[in-house]
């Protein structure tokens, strides 16, 4: 039972993602299987496609300030300032109070592909260290908003946002922190990037110069399925006791009501579902819930050829006879892989799938692959006017594991 531990409310939602700065208008086109992704980098050997951000920096940052600031910390900063705001803002809250947990997988890449150009033309620019260095995004989030508490970044590949937001809940949880801005940047989108991702054999094909194409490439669950398209982008989340929340009125999206790592301790980079499925196992352990009591799940769904039947195969362990109730929907097929971010934007999408009852439906899978049986939500399927419960999965390279469990509030 977890009837001893302070329950963690999410009052705050910030985003600064393919699909838009507001939590409206990112479900508002997942619910529309409004693709995000477009070709990219023409220049490239390979056909390649990723979301991007459209962003206006100047709305955060002086051209002053610009100096030093990767494009990864700069949505960092936005997603986290629009966070704090829709929370109702840190007055009254002791700076020394207020914690940063943020993720991010590889750090500043512009700041990394400008410093290999200039570089060998004998022009570095002379803050490309701090620029690039992957607790950047913590670091200027919390001197923005002027937190004084702890500011940790988790760099664990694809659970980094994920697992920042768990440290987060527990920080709140043992009273080391009041409030907690949790969750994760990433901004990868520059061609040395793209192409080691493609020398993976990861990446989603299509035919070159064809944008519808490129736009429904990602396939999760599909027997068509070819990879996943990066994205870009930045969410986080604004933790708070449950008690502090009601006491000023907040209000409260969903509380983190379980979490869950693991480590599969077997592969580098090759999934494994014994590892995957004591994570959810451990959520769910955490909520008090049984498999039959959620109702969603946010798969990790990165539409990789061994990735999903391995997915499918962890809830099946975890599930068993009630997976075929259980509605799954990888929203990747839209917004793309962000990576280190991945974790927190599909955790903003599970709460406000429970906020508001709907399920984002699975996009792009006309023919689904029988290794990877699920009970995709589909576009009539999108009402669930009985969700209490769901659950967001971040699977990550090294094997590492993470579950987020949410609940209505």
């Amino acid at each position: 039972m977890n009837t001893a531990r302070p329950a963690v409310a999410v009052t705050g939602l910030g985003l600064m993602v393919p699909h838009g700065e507001t939590p409206q208008a990112l479900f508002d086109a997942l619910l529309r299987s409004e693709s995000a992704i477009r070709p990219v980098f023409p220049e490239l050997a390979k056909p390649a496609a990723a979301a991007t951000v459209a962003f206006d920096e100047s709305r955060w940052f002086t051209k002053l300030q610009l100096s030093g600031v990767d494009r990864v910390s700069q949505l960092a900063v936005a997603a986290a300032d629009l966070a704090v705001k829709d929370a109702g803002g840190l007055d009254g809250v002791e700076r020394e109070r207020i914690g940063v947990f943020g993720g991010c997988g590889m750090g500043g890449a512009n700041a990394i592909d400008n410093g290999y150009r200039y570089g060998i033309q004998g022009r570095m620019p002379p803050l490309t260290i701090p620029a690039f260095m992957p607790n950047a995004p913590a670091a200027h989030v919390a001197m923005r908003l002027q937190a004084q508490g702890p500011v940790f970044t988790y760099a664990v590949a694809c659970s980094s946002s994920a697992i920042a937001i768990a440290e987060a809940a527990k920080a709140v949880q043992c009273g080391e922190v009041d409030v907690a801005i949790a969750g994760g940047s990433e901004a990868l989108i520059v061609p040395g990037v793209v192409m080691a991702w493609q020398a993976m054999q990861t990446l989603a094909a299509f035919p070159a110069g064809d944008a519808q194409a490129a736009a429904t490439a990602v396939r999760p669950f599909s027997a068509e399925r070819s990879g996943f398209a990066l994205g870009e982008g930045a969410a986080f989340v604004v933790l708070e006791s449950e008690a502090r929340a009601r006491a000023r009125g907040a209000r409260r999206y969903a509380t983190l009501a379980g979490w869950g790592h693991s480590c599969d301790a077997t592969h580098l980079t090759k999934p494994d579902a014994p590892g995957q499925a004591r994570a959810l196992r451990a959520a769910l352990r955490m909520a008090d819930l049984q498999p039959q009591d959620i109702g969603y799940c946010n798969a990790h769904g990165t539409a990789t050829r061994i990735g999903d039947p391995i997915e499918r195969e962890a809830l099946a362990q975890v599930w068993g006879e009630h997976l075929d109730a259980l509605p799954v929907s990888s929203t990747k097929a839209l917004h793309g892989h962000l990576l280190g971010a991945a974790g927190a934007l599909e955790a903003v999408i599970s709460v406000l799938a429970l906020h508001r009852r709907q399920l984002p439906p699975q996009a792009h899978v006309q023919q689904p692959d029988a290794a990877c049986a699920l009970n995709l939500v589909q576009p009539e399927a999108i009402e669930a006017p009985a969700l209490e419960a769901v659950i967001s999965s971040s699977f990550a390279f090294g094997g590492s594991n993470a579950a987020l469990l949410f609940r209505r509030a």
